[in-house]
């Protein structure tokens, strides 16, 4: 029994998906009853069914696209079946490790032709596949590249940041979550993180009450506090300017927020707010600043969040 679980997801990590098939269905006639096996055998025909549809697809891109749009439907059905479960690990591991190297031999196929070899949405992709598949440091090559003709986009910056840290390069894990997560929160698929770095953050995270959009927004807000992100840098004028604008223009929303009475309240402008603290405190104390803008910052963050005040000094 166990060996023929443990081939069929040894085939699937070699993208042998049929093969798979055969050795869990050998294993469920040995046993009917096998929580794990009847897992597996849902899961992956869950995937070829979707892989049936790729042939609806004539440009690789587009097959590539598609196996990679399927993961929140296969979330949902992960969720209906109990299927989020850590005993059922190994088989989500080795299913993500085929999918993902379903998709990126679509986008592989791509970047053969040169004229596509500089563009940095299928850089981007090609590099995530990488990581899904479990070749590290190819994820990281196609990221860096990526990287270079997007230099702030967060979503590349996050990816970059979580191959760093699956490779063992933590300061630089650090140093790129922290810059995503201050660039644009919303751009980051948190869903898709795997280094224990970010998981375990964002799970803390979530387990304080926050989810969906705001789960995002609190994380550089708790990284910064419990010292994850806590490798820091000098901002350059031209940044520095940009983020006393921003901070201006986030409290304005702020008081106009808390003026009006009725009205859906908007809970991603404090976090952001916080963020935006953090870092201008951050400048003002590497510039020894001697204005009494940091003392005023400090009290902004306390009037707004004592709690977060409080664990910030402390």
């Amino acid at each position: 029994m166990e060996e023929y679980i443990r081939g069929a997801y040894d085939s699937l990590k070699e993208g042998e998906a049929e093969a798979a098939l055969d050795l869990l269905k050998k294993a469920l006639s040995e046993d009917f009853q096998h929580e794990e096996v009847i897992h597996a055998l849902k899961c992956l025909n869950w995937w070829l069914e979707k892989v049936k549809r790729l042939d609806d697809f004539p440009d690789s891109y587009e097959k590539g696209e598609f196996i990679l749009s399927q993961f929140g439907s296969y979330n949902d059905f992960l969720d209906r079946i109990g299927g989020r479960n850590l005993k059922y690990d190994l088989c989500q591991y080795a299913l993500k490790r085929y999918v993902y190297s379903r998709a990126l031999a679509f986008f592989l196929l791509l970047l053969e032709d040169s004229n596509n070899q500089q563009d940095p949405e299928l850089l981007f992709k090609t590099g995530c596949c990488c990581k899904g598949a479990g070749d590290w440091e190819a994820a990281l090559n196609y990221l860096e590249l990526a990287g270079r003709f997007k230099k702030e986009d967060s979503g590349i910056l996050s990816e970059l940041a979580d191959v760093n840290a699956l490779l063992g390069f933590d300061r630089a894990a650090k140093v790129l979550f922290r810059e995503a997560f201050f660039l644009d929160p919303q751009g980051i698929d948190l869903n898709g993180m795997e280094s224990e770095m970010i998981i375990q953050l964002r799970n803390r995270v979530r387990d304080m009450g926050n989810k969906d959009t705001e789960l995002a927004e609190w994380i550089p807000v708790w990284g910064s506090i419990w010292g994850i992100f806590s490798i820091k840098r000098e901002l350059k004028p031209v940044e520095l300017g940009r983020l006393k604008q921003s901070i201006l223009s986030l409290e304005n929303e702020n008081r106009s927020q808390n003026s009006i009475q009725k009205g859906e309240v908007n809970n991603l402008i404090k976090p952001r707010l916080l963020n935006k603290y953090f870092w201008l405190l951050d400048h003002l104390e590497y510039h020894r600043d001697l204005s009494g803008l940091m003392d005023e910052t400090l009290l902004k963050i306390k009037f707004i969040d004592p709690v977060v005040f409080e664990q910030y000094k402390n």
